[in-house]
């Protein structure tokens, strides 16, 4: 078993962990790159909280974008394509059909590990009518320490090439506002993705955003959320102490 395997299982089955409440059953996805040429990916029906080896798919990043540019491909044509797109043929696992979406994601710089979970906090927010005004701005520090200045926000979209096409464009835009990448994508109604440079990092950004959600939830009981000011957030993100505390849990 190589290393980034292992990294993927142990990183699969934190982000799996039922006492966590980020997924349950086949939810959720995880993938992970030690190259510029492949990436690792969770295969389609596999659960995160006991993955094995056995459940992770090696995958071209080539052919996985040139699935991309093509246009109005069937469901049969994406499902052939993936397989077309593993390195090991003789491989019997079929790789996610959000293998599109983490195949754009590990190309950001910096990004290594991506991890997209459905946590129920989070989803009770994405899946109401409020959704995007509850995420309108950051209420604590270590809210904007992990999880950065504020989330690249994704209005529902089909699954597979169409919602991969979606959150690049979303990023693209949050790049142009904030100048860096962000460090969670909030999908409405499907879940949560966090990126990183290591699974750790991943790992934190998760656990705070699920923190944040029940906060955000929890307001709500008393009028809803009382955001910190766009000078109280850019002054947080840029404190030399709060860079010296992400350096120590391993936040880019």
């Amino acid at each position: 078993m190589k290393e980034i395997q292992k990294q993927l299982v142990d990183f699969a089955r934190h982000l799996g962990d039922p006492t966590n409440d980020f997924v349950i059953l086949g939810e959720g996805n995880i993938s992970g790159k030690d190259n510029p040429d492949t990436f690792w990916v969770k295969a389609s029906g596999t659960s995160l909280r006991d993955l094995e080896p056995s459940g992770l798919v090696e995958v071209s990043f080539k052919k996985i974008k040139e699935l991309l540019g093509a246009d109005n491909l069937t469901d049969d044509e994406v499902r052939l394509g993936l397989q077309e797109a593993k390195i090991d043929p003789e491989v019997k696992a079929v790789p996610s059909v959000e293998t599109f979406l983490h195949a754009l994601l590990l190309k950001l710089d910096g990004i290594n590990f991506v991890g997209h979970t459905h946590p129920t906090a989070v989803n009770s927010i994405l899946s109401s009518k409020n959704a995007e005004a509850a995420y309108a701005g950051s209420l604590y520090p270590d809210q904007i320490v992990y999880c950065g200045p504020a989330p690249a926000f994704v209005p529902y979209t089909d699954p597979g090439s169409p919602l991969a096409k979606k959150v690049y464009e979303v990023i693209e835009a949050y790049l142009d506002e904030w100048g860096e990448k962000p460090k969670i994508i909030l999908m409405q109604n499907h879940g949560l993705i966090a990126i990183g440079a290591t699974p750790a990092e991943v790992e934190n950004i998760t656990a705070m955003s699920v923190k944040a959600a029940r906060i955000i939830l929890g307001t709500y009981a008393l009028g809803g959320p009382k955001f910190l000011s766009g000078e109280n957030v850019a002054r947080i993100h840029t404190r030399p102490d709060e860079q010296y505390r992400k350096g120590v849990w391993g936040v880019d």
